[in-house]
């Protein structure tokens, strides 16, 4: 499960539990993203502060891990290449999935070497109730040969990144929208005080 995790929720934890039962996975790993591609580094915590609260979400399930791959790659941070890492590492028998929203999926395959998913990867695109999919297969059909997506459907959560940063920034409460343990860590280290 890839994101810049800025900071880690519990709508990335739902998500992450729904995909690991639904398709009987033998553990999700987290993978904090180092220098992510499409957003500005002004834009994005320090990766060792995303890196050390997704630690922190995750510590409590034992199926969840958490990898500094990304993390402690050098340069701009590419899925593709981190696919094709972990493909070398468990080899070509393991069935590899990268769980994202299904927003994000369409978006995915305009990004570098998206051809390539498909042989990589299977996606697993989460929606929300309420969630059009039959809008968005038609408005991505002449994508839908190129990878392969499987659908899950978790409870909505109208939790995000951006709102928790924007939360902070204005002194409003984020408790009980993210684990407790990353509300502390954000306390701890002034995260998200400052508009960027």
């Amino acid at each position: 499960m890839g994101g810049t995790f800025d900071p880690i929720h519990f709508g990335h934890l739902v998500t992450a539990e729904e995909a690991l039962v639904q398709f009987n996975l033998d553990r999700v790993v987290f993978m904090p993203t180092g220098r992510p591609a499409r957003k500005t580094h002004e834009d994005v915590s320090a990766a060792e502060h995303r890196y050390l609260m997704t630690v922190l979400a995750t510590a409590g399930n034992p199926d969840f891990d958490v990898s500094r791959m990304e993390v402690d790659r050098p340069g701009t941070t590419y899925t593709v290449d981190t696919l094709r890492t972990l493909r070398d590492e468990y080899g070509p028998g393991a069935e590899l999935f990268f769980v994202t929203g299904a927003d994000a999926v369409w978006e995915i395959l305009t990004w570098k070497d998206a051809d390539e998913f498909a042989s990589l990867c299977t996606f697993i695109a989460a929606t929300r109730p309420g969630y059009d999919l039959e809008a968005a297969r038609q408005e991505h059909a002449d994508s839908l040969g190129r990878i392969r997506i499987e659908f899950i459907e978790v409870p909505a959560l109208a939790i995000s990144s951006t709102d928790l940063r924007d939360r902070v920034r204005t002194n409003r409460p984020i408790r009980y929208l993210l684990p407790e343990p990353v509300a502390g860590y954000i306390e701890k280290y002034g995260l998200y005080r400052k508009a960027y």
